[in-house]
């Protein structure tokens, strides 16, 4: 279904849907009760859920780039051992890194294929699973939302952290790490700025959360900051932030897409817009090309 033929009514309770405990046949149930313009809320509702295979933009098998599963230690974490999904760019290395975040329901198969578009833009890309100490993403994002909400958020944040270090520390790592990520993963680049200070040299967060004011003084790292139009929940946050990343003579850009809503670089859903994503994309490789270089 076109993103246009969509009613907002039905993307709003979609965004209540991914960020809360509703389960799907309860957010199915109620778009189907809503009077919607163009059609059927029902049907509005299901065209919102991610088509993953469809969105592949990278095959694991492409020539270009060697994608592995790897474990790290993880202490005071949730599990102690943490799994993620290490992609490398064809050649030897070492090259810059770039940490890939997930949503609020573990690595599921839109991440992945971020991690390999950076190991192809160059990068050597991690993408931590955060419900490895549940057994890992399980599949769909139904039970993989119940499950990270489920986690000890501190002991999940630990989790990512280590991941980071993890990654600036690899082998294949040239030392200079970046970060990326979407709606939590989002929140938690953020909080990655602010808790490792000058060991972060770059963060480009989509859609996430704003750190608290005074952790910004600590962020050394550079910032590319990518918002929606259209995302008030995450969005009350922005003029607070950007005021103290002001403040503290934080080394950053903003940009808001026009027309878009909260999602728009995740391409299995109507909430997608290819022309905002391409260029938010190139943003961001191209930011962390200039501060992560050897």
């Amino acid at each position: 279904m076109d993103e246009q033929k969509i009613d907002p009514k039905i993307y709003a309770l979609y965004d209540e849907y991914c960020h809360s405990a509703m389960e799907r046949r309860e957010f199915l149930r109620r778009a189907a009760a809503m009077a919607v313009v163009g059609g059927s809320g029902l049907a509005m509702a299901q065209a919102l859920l991610p088509k993953y295979a469809a969105a592949q933009t990278i095959s694991f098998t492409d020539p270009r780039i060697k994608a592995t599963y790897e474990l790290y230690d993880s202490p005071g974490g949730n599990g102690g051992e943490m799994r993620g999904y290490l992609v490398q760019p064809a050649g030897s290395g070492p090259f810059p890194a770039v940490l890939v975040i997930h949503e609020n329901r573990g690595l599921n198969p839109y991440i992945e294929d971020v991690a390999r578009r950076a190991a192809v833009a160059g990068f050597l890309a991690f993408a931590p699973d955060g419900l490895w100490p549940l057994g890992g993403y399980p599949g769909n994002d139904d039970d993989g939302k119940a499950m990270q909400a489920s986690l000890d958020r501190d002991k999940l944040m630990v989790d990512l952290l280590n991941g980071a270090k993890f990654l600036k520390g690899h082998e294949l790592s040239n030392g200079k790490l970046g970060a990326t990520g979407f709606c939590f993963g989002g929140g938690v680049t953020n909080w990655l700025a602010v808790e490792m200070g000058a060991d972060l040299a770059a963060g480009v967060p989509f859609y996430g959360r704003a750190p608290e004011d005074a952790g910004v003084a600590n962020i050394k790292a550079a910032m590319m900051i990518q918002y929606a139009e259209d995302d008030p929940r995450v969005n009350a946050g922005k003029d607070g932030y950007e005021a103290a990343l002001k403040a503290h003579g934080v080394d950053y850009e903003m940009h808001v897409y026009p027309g878009t809503k909260h999602g728009f670089h995740n391409n299995s859903t109507p909430r997608y817009d290819e022309a905002a994503a391409k260029l938010a994309w190139e943003r961001t490789t191209a930011f962390f090309q200039k501060h992560l270089a050897g």
